[in-house]
């Protein structure tokens, strides 16, 4: 791959590409940094030096062969298509595609094969379901899983830069006896818990909570899978944590389902009860693996059938860029 575009440069994933593309010894003969308009002409410190960034353009993206897109859905949907149409591989981390019957939506750790599918455009699920199907996915492979009912707990990051800008800012104000005064958030972020600011549908579901369903499903290949999600974000810089309870086919232990987790590829177990040391989102952030612990029966099934787990992973590199930058390497 010659030249490489990132779209969405300026921007917390755009970001954090270019630290994972560095780490990953990603060095084409081109990049090209794509932003809006008022961010052309800005320069970036980008993996090895400085970059220059450029508008966003239909002919920007003639003559890259790989775009990953982190700009949202209606910029995916407006520059997306024509850019696979005229050759180029589309890694898109927006909502565009992602249920798009023609358009796989993948976790390598999951369903590399699907990558393999595409016809030009392949779809980065959401942060939280990447989080969760890391974790449910070798243990449904052992053991079916019928049910989950997980609630997240989610870093402002996830709503981009400036979105953390509002946190810090707000902490500040706070400190100093002054009002917190919202912009990007519907309430206050900091010393705040609230619903995920996704929009609400008919039924009083968020976006993110509806997405957990359909796109684990969607990896999975499994419609069958019931899943029940309450999505909250919380005053945290980075990285998100879910708390996970799951009823299986047939009984599993804890024990069990420590030795799966163990050697299962993107999960790190941290559960030492002793020192009482589970996932954080602290110990999450700036790494690759997804933390899993505090794996315990669910004694609401007293027939062995349910476990509860604490997960933590960081949004913008696993939940985001790491796992955009590990499916173009499926098909480098």
């Amino acid at each position: 791959m010659n030249t490489i575009a990132i779209v969405g440069a300026t921007g917390a994933v755009g970001r954090e590409f270019a630290v994972v593309l560095g780490q990953r010894g990603w060095r084409p003969r081109r990049w090209r940094l794509l932003a809006s308009p008022r961010s052309a002409g800005q320069t970036i410190r980008w993996i090895d030096g400085e970059q220059c960034v450029e508008a966003l353009t239909p002919e920007a993206l003639r003559g890259v062969d790989l775009a990953l897109f982190s700009a949202g859905g209606s910029i995916s949907r407006e520059y997306a298509p024509a850019a696979a149409a005229g050759g180029t591989l589309v890694i898109d981390n927006s909502s565009a595609f992602r249920m798009d019957a023609g358009v796989p939506l993948v976790v390598p750790e999951i369903n590399p094969e699907a990558a393999r599918r595409h016809r030009g455009i392949i779809a980065n699920p959401n942060c939280s379901t990447i989080i969760l199907a890391l974790v449910l996915w070798p243990l449904h492979r052992a053991c079916p899983v019928q049910r989950v009912i997980v609630s997240t707990y989610q870093a402002v990051s996830g709503a981009g830069a400036r979105a953390l800008a509002e946190l810090e800012s707000q902490t500040r104000d706070v400190l100093a006896g002054r009002e917190p005064r919202p912009q990007v958030f519907p309430a206050p972020c900091a010393f705040n818990v609230f619903s995920h600011n996704s929009p609400l549908d008919d039924d009083g579901y968020n976006l993110e909570e509806t997405k957990m369903l359909h796109e684990t499903r969607k990896i999975f290949g499994d419609d069958s899978l019931r899943i029940s999600a309450t999505c909250m974000r919380v005053p945290v810089r980075r990285a998100h944590t879910e708390t996970v309870a799951v009823e299986f086919a047939r009984p599993i232990s804890p024990d069990a389902a420590r030795d799966i987790l163990s050697s299962a590829p993107g999960v790190r177990v941290v559960d030492d009860r002793r020192s009482q040391r589970f996932p954080t989102p602290l110990e999450a952030s700036g790494i690759d693996e997804v933390l899993v612990g505090r794996i315990r029966q669910d004694l609401s099934l007293p027939d062995g059938r349910g476990l509860k787990l604490v997960c933590a992973g960081d949004q913008l590199r696993k939940g985001a860029a790491l796992n955009a930058v590990q499916i173009a390497e499926l098909l480098r």
